[in-house]
């Protein structure tokens, strides 16, 4: 069943990453992102131009706000849990809440894809960022929602977690974060 799953996971990733690869060739010259003219003509979600992406190097050499100028990282990574949260099965206000999320902490936004589980079930979900992601899964149930927050350069994922907390309005939460990368000068 594990395997099943790891498999589905995998998959969907493929799938997220195929359907931005595509919007970037939309004359579908490569023969290696050709498709039935059926599935070229599905609606796709705003996507950034490829020839406006760019790396983004962590520099703390400005920044008041960085985790701590005796250490490099690739990028930071929070790990947040809210009990008691609100609005855990509205899609729509998780969507709006994964665009602003990304959207304060500076960060530019690829795609936004979410799954709404039937019979009252949560939802699960990824903003897919140039400088990393955003990731969301929801219990309603339990009142409960764990996001995961990684970026890199300059953007600011506590101010991403932030703007979730004042979204989903927990009565108690929880915020780890980890120094992706870290190398100690």
């Amino acid at each position: 069943m594990q395997e099943r799953i790891e498999d589905y996971t995998i998959y969907r990733l493929l799938e997220v990453v195929f359907t931005i690869m595509l919007s970037f060739n939309q004359n579908n010259t490569d023969p290696c992102l050709r498709m039935s003219n059926k599935q070229a003509s599905k609606p796709k979600a705003p996507m950034v131009d490829v020839s406006t992406s760019v790396s983004f190097p962590y520099d703390t050499s400005n920044d008041e706000n960085a985790p701590n100028s005796n250490i490099d990282c690739a990028g930071r990574h929070f790990i947040v849990d809210f009990w008691g949260a609100q609005n855990l099965d509205n899609t729509q206000l998780i969507e709006q809440a994964l665009l602003e999320a990304a959207r304060v902490a500076g960060a530019v936004l690829l795609h936004v894809h979410l799954h709404k589980f039937s019979q009252g079930g949560g939802v699960t979900g990824v903003a897919l960022l140039a400088e990393s992601h955003i990731s969301v899964h929801t219990w309603p149930e339990l009142d409960y929602a764990a996001f995961d927050v990684f970026m890199c350069g300059n953007a600011k994922p506590e101010k991403a977690v932030a703007c979730l907390e004042e979204y989903f309005a927990p009565t108690k939460h929880e915020v780890k974060e980890i120094l992706r990368g870290e190398q100690r000068l």
